[in-house]
């Protein structure tokens, strides 16, 4: 049996960095997952805004937690070697319900300190987004908005924290747990593990894993969202994150310019469900209304659509819990339950929050040897022409491109696998492939080719929802 001082059940961004913030201290620490990789849940979709704390109540922990963490979001990205873009936002209105909405987020942003916040009129949002439909009236322009990728971040941290000694468990289900005087003993479907402390970050089975062991308190109801990506070519991109606030009361679109240059539309809402498939409706909805926020926009480069779901936590009445629902039901155990947005922008700070709580019930000292810096993974496709001949002659393997699209190498490929990736989609979160206009068509083969010799597994096993991959990873990352 293994024993640790604490375990994190769940590989998803909260899990990772909860991981990564504990391993500050001198603990023995594993990171559960249950599945053949980390964040491949809620993490891999949703619409990776870093949000600037306008929309939240001033004095609530949420509020202050965006605010902070939207500050040090650039170092942390330094750090963690992840592209990140503070490309801005404009929260549009087009009519006087709207412009109320975006007078109170104003008086929000200003109480709960937001920098740089403006009520902008049509002519200055016009000149810094002339794409836009005619009928604006206002715009609240947030400088310190951006857009992340939310799995190359997640994976970033879980990286960075086997690298200061977290032990990363993957194919590992907790199917039980019991509570006695030395601690916890979790029942998976790997064996048992006995831990002195446990954080729950089991994203939408979080309620569920808390009920192991305690009564119920929280219940998860799940939406979904439909979503839309344009290729990076396309005519009438915005530069700005557009939130279009509409007159009726309902969720308005999103368009987010991401990290890779490619554009996100979305997202349509659905109500109680876990269904990773899009909708037709949903995919009507996304367009339309883009094509009426921006006329000029060109919808015929949409490279691919998808579903995220996130978690809506409610108390057992069915009530909403519209703060960072952090559960203590006994002595070393946290759960976060239900974290959506902005669970992305805050994944450091919960992860900082339970980790610091955790440590002072566990008595930890700090590990002075902690190190902050991972190093991502070197893209060729940066380099100059001069710099790639070189690199090529030095290891053939960047000579040899694989994914056209996004221009990966097979060297690049090779170190995404060398870093824990085991599936196809493993291998897409980590470097890009299939993320272009062909979305893989052309390089899916190879790169489960390379999966399979190198994993010495079949194909069948590397392909995109990795069933039958097994793998316990703690390699240097």
């Amino acid at each position: 049996m293994e024993r640790f001082d604490a375990a994190v059940i769940g590989g998803g961004l909260l899990g990772c960095f909860a991981a990564r913030e504990l391993s500050r201290r001198k603990l023995d620490i594993a990171l559960l997952e249950a599945r053949e990789d980390v964040c491949t849940g809620i993490s891999r979709a949703n619409t990776a805004v870093v949000y600037p704390g306008y929309d939240h109540e001033p004095g609530t922990l949420k509020a202050e937690m965006t605010v902070r963490a939207n500050a040090a979001f650039d170092r942390l990205c330094k750090e963690l070697d992840v592209p990140f873009s503070r490309c801005g936002s404009l929260m549009l209105s087009f009519g006087p319900r709207a412009d109320a909405v975006l007078r109170n987020k104003l008086q929000n942003g200003e109480a709960n300190g937001v920098p740089g916040l403006r009520l902008l009129d049509a002519e200055r949002v016009y000149a810094m987004e002339p794409g836009l439909a005619p009928g604006l009236r206002h715009a609240l322009f947030s400088p310190t908005a951006g857009t992340v990728n939310p799995w190359q971040l997640g994976i970033a941290a879980c990286e960075n924290a086997v690298h200061n000694g977290v032990q990363l468990r993957l194919n590992t289900k907790v199917e039980a747990l019991h509570r006695d005087a030395e601690g916890y003993l979790l029942e998976t479907d790997r064996g048992s593990i006995r831990t002195r402390a446990v954080i729950n970050c089991a994203g939408l089975a979080a309620h569920w894993v808390q009920e192991l062991l305690f009564p119920p308190s929280v219940r998860i109801v799940p939406t979904a969202g439909d979503y839309l990506v344009l290729d990076k070519n396309s005519v009438g991109k915005p530069t700005h994150i557009l939130e279009y606030e509409p007159e009726e009361k309902v969720k308005g679109l999103t368009v987010v310019p991401t990290v890779e240059g490619s554009l996100l539309l979305g997202p349509f809402e659905r109500d109680n469900t876990l269904d990773y498939a899009t909708t037709e409706g949903g995919l009507f909805w996304v367009r339309e209304q883009a094509s009426r926020l921006l006329p000029g926009l060109d919808l015929d480069g949409t490279i691919r659509s998808f579903a995220a779901v996130r978690p809506n936590p409610e108390q057992m009445d069915g009530r909403s819990i519209h703060s960072f629902c952090i559960e203590h039901p006994a002595e070393r155990f946290w759960s976060l339950i239900g974290i959506k947005t902005p669970g992305l922008t805050c994944a450091r700070e919960l992860g900082q929050y339970v980790a610091a709580a955790l440590a002072r019930e566990l008595h930890a000292e700090e590990n002075k040897a902690f190190d902050p810096i991972r190093r991502a993974i070197p893209k060729a496709h940066v380099l100059s022409f001069d710099e790639r001949r070189k690199l090529a002659a030095a290891e053939a393997d960047y000579g040899e491109i694989i994914c056209c699209c996004e221009d990966v190498t097979r060297a690049e490929v090779l170190e995404a696998i060398r870093r824990g990736a085991c599936t196809v989609d493993g291998v897409k979160r980590r470097v890009g492939t299939g993320m272009g206009c062909c979305q893989g068509a052309r390089c899916e083969q190879k790169i489960a080719a390379l999966l399979s010799e190198a994993l010495r597994m079949p194909e069948s096993a590397v392909t995109k929802d990795g069933k039958g991959t097994e793998r316990i990873y703690n390699g240097a990352c």
